[in-house]
């Protein structure tokens, strides 16, 4: 077998001679000499022109001979034909011991797998694949004929089933393994006549590479100890450590040959990359694979790998989304995107100081003013700005009165056209770069119809023109999107109000944007928020089929997670998102998430334990657990926990004090 290694590493040409020294009688099936001290060396000695001798030596003291030369560019060697290919990559040394190799300075050690468990599920080989030091496993799996394998069976058959009724016939108590045996057998027959299954020989062999011997010893002890734990039996291959090394190296060689019968179903769960890894070449860092310890890493504008930029993120209050969320926009503006975030609980504004973007509050007494008859000032073929505008203003105004009449839907119709032609906008795309009507021009020509519907309509928005509502949404628009991280928050607004202020925001934001393409992405943070009116979560679904056409990227986030999905829209909007993150749930919407997501049962309860910052990311069809990490930088500005907020100001306070 010595000499199946010599071969198999290249140390077999014919101008060499291979002289082994003789030694003591050793044990039948050893692979080369023992020693008294269990030294056993094989020095190759290469040369030109010269033979190569393998010598043995017993020596307490072991002294390596090399005259292999020293090179530093192996090309020019071969050129120069000082030595061919194979004697240029053949290792220096190859030592062989009863229990181990030694090739140069490493030391190596195979092991074949015995026993197996009864039972075993999917992913048990996941302790061994991700093993904490380097092996080398393979596998071999050697198709069976099935009528041998049937005829053998049914033969096994008859001898448990005779076994059990001599028990019987005894008055003995039957046997329960023998019982459970014909059991299984019954099962297996019946599979394999349906032709369900079908029948291997399985074998598996490990090789463990270290150092030194200490090492190696302590990483064979581990190895046996995980497998153990499994009910999975593995043995040194004392004395035939070649065959165990070729068996493990790339050459597709099984010279153990010490298998295992398995069927289809079994020989499944064996399969060995369980844990997904999601990444790419290119992107930002989204988390940590905690199965693996792997990057995930991801482009959400790589049109190559997914469909599109949109992201949901689903959690309960203080799971971490707005954390996670944050982490991302700050990582993409780094790369040169632009962010837009709609914030309804002033939670980035903190981030939006530290990046120096552009904060922008919306409330009564704020100076920051929009304009909901905006338009885009933009022509694009096929379609008509001020429609689209009319479309969106019918939502808008549903949101805010309420139900209507098919009556007062088409007198509001005509009101809002003649609001629009009363300052000169008409369908000619040239007209409609003029300066847009305001709220209260439409709320002078409902009054002015004088019918009691139109009148019923003017009442309803009278209150945000003349009323306690009144210097909102009635002046001409004074903001811009002209910085690269911009923040509209809505803190200051009553409840009420925020569903309409959202809309009127996000159709700002969408306005801008088809002005110019450029890479960005729009984050509405409690989403649920716009999915409280059929036609506020309508004009939220328009955005998410059309944002990838203008470069957008959308991120929904919300923690009522049950009230989202729970309207078609709602599952629309994730079924569109590539992109998809849940964090942890609560017992109460686990079910709906499940059902939504397909998720495992394992999946869900990893999701309801789930600590702060871990759960489930989601990319096209392909998922895996994660863990948000961030750098200490990052945490500061991210962070909104009270704890460390106060721990910041207490900082600043004692900067200012020092100085």
């Amino acid at each position: 077998m010595a000499i199946d290694l010599i071969k198999a590493l290249g140390l077999n040409k014919t101008k060499k001679q291979t002289e082994v020294a003789k030694a003591p009688a050793q044990p039948a099936g050893a692979s080369a000499q023992i020693q008294p001290h269990g030294t056993n060396v094989i020095t190759t000695q290469v040369a030109d022109n010269a033979s190569q001798s393998v010598t043995s030596t017993s020596s307490e003291e072991t002294k390596y001979e090399h005259y292999k030369p020293n090179f530093f560019d192996p090309v020019d060697v071969i050129k120069k034909k000082m030595l061919d290919v194979v004697d240029t990559i053949a290792p220096d040394i190859v030592e062989v011991n009863y229990d181990h190799l030694r090739i140069n300075d490493v030391f190596i050690r195979s092991l074949f797998v015995s026993g197996y468990p009864r039972f075993v599920s999917p992913g048990w080989l996941e302790q061994i694949i991700n093993f904490d030091s380097s092996l080398d496993i393979s596998f071999f799996i050697y198709p069976i004929e099935g009528k041998g394998v049937l005829d053998d069976l049914l033969h096994k058959i008859a001898e448990m089933e005779a076994e059990i009724e001599t028990d019987i016939e005894r008055g003995k108590i039957i046997n329960p393994s023998t019982k459970a045996k014909l059991e299984d057998a019954r099962l297996l027959q019946e599979e394999l006549v349906k032709g369900a299954e079908h029948f291997f020989e399985f074998a598996f062999y490990i090789t463990v590479r270290a150092v030194d011997l200490e090492q190696l010893n302590y990483l064979t002890k581990q190895v046996e100890s995980t497998l153990g734990a499994l009910l999975v039996g593995a043995k040194v291959a004392y004395l035939d450590m070649e065959s165990g090394f070729l068996s493990t190296a790339p050459f597709g060689l099984d010279r153990i040959s010490i298998t295992r019968n398995m069927d289809t179903t079994s020989l499944a769960t064996t399969f060995p990359l369980t844990s997904a890894e999601l990444s790419s070449d290119e992107g930002v860092l989204y988390g940590i694979n905690p199965q693996n310890g792997s990057f995930i890493i991801f482009d959400r504008f790589n049109g190559k790998a997914l469909e599109n930029g949109n992201m949901s993120v689903f959690a309960t209050s203080g799971a971490g989304k707005s954390y996670f969320v944050k982490l991302e926009s700050l990582r993409y503006l780094s790369l040169g995107s632009e962010i837009i975030i709609i914030d309804p609980e002033a939670e980035y504004k903190a981030l939006s100081d530290a990046v120096g973007g552009q904060y922008i509050s919306f409330s009564f007494n704020s100076p920051s003013k929009i304009n909901p008859f905006d338009l885009s000032q933009i022509y694009e073929e096929g379609e008509n700005q001020l429609n689209l505008k009319i479309l969106s203003l019918h939502s808008l105004f549903k949101v805010i009165m309420g139900d209507i009449t098919p009556i007062q839907e088409a007198l509001l119709d005509r009101a809002i056209v003649e609001t629009y032609r009363g300052k000169g906008i008409t369908q000619d795309p040239v007209t409609q770069t003029k300066e847009p009507p305001l709220l209260e021009d439409l709320y002078k020509t409902l009054a002015g119809k004088e019918t009691p519907e139109s009148a019923d309509l003017a009442a309803r928005i009278e209150k945000f023109v003349r009323g306690s509502f009144a210097g909102i949404f009635d002046q001409q628009s004074n903001v811009d999107i002209d910085n690269p991280f911009t923040v509209f928050s809505v803190k200051e607004m009553q409840d009420a109000l925020r569903p309409v202020a959202m809309f009127v925001i996000l159709d700002f934001i969408w306005t801008r944007v088809k002005r110019d393409l450029k890479q960005r992405i729009l984050v509405v943070d409690e989403a649920w928020h716009m999915m409280r009116y059929a036609d506020s979560a309508q004009f939220l679904w328009s955005i998410v089929k059309r944002a990838r056409k203008y470069y957008l990227g959308l991120t929904t986030i919300t923690q009522d997670v049950e009230d989202f999905l729970a309207q078609d829209i709602g599952k629309s909007i994730v079924t569109n998102s590539a992109l998809r993150v849940l964090l942890k749930q609560s017992p109460a919407a686990i079910d709906t998430v499940g059902d939504v997501f397909y998720l495992s049962q394992g999946e869900r309860q990893l999701l309801l334990s789930a600590n702060v910052g871990e759960g489930i990311f989601f990319a096209g069809n392909n998922h895996a657990p994660v863990y948000i990490v961030a750098s200490p930088e990052e945490h500061k500005f991210v962070t909104t926990k009270p704890q460390d907020v106060i721990a910041q100001e207490q900082a600043r306070k004692q900067i200012k004090i020092n100085s």
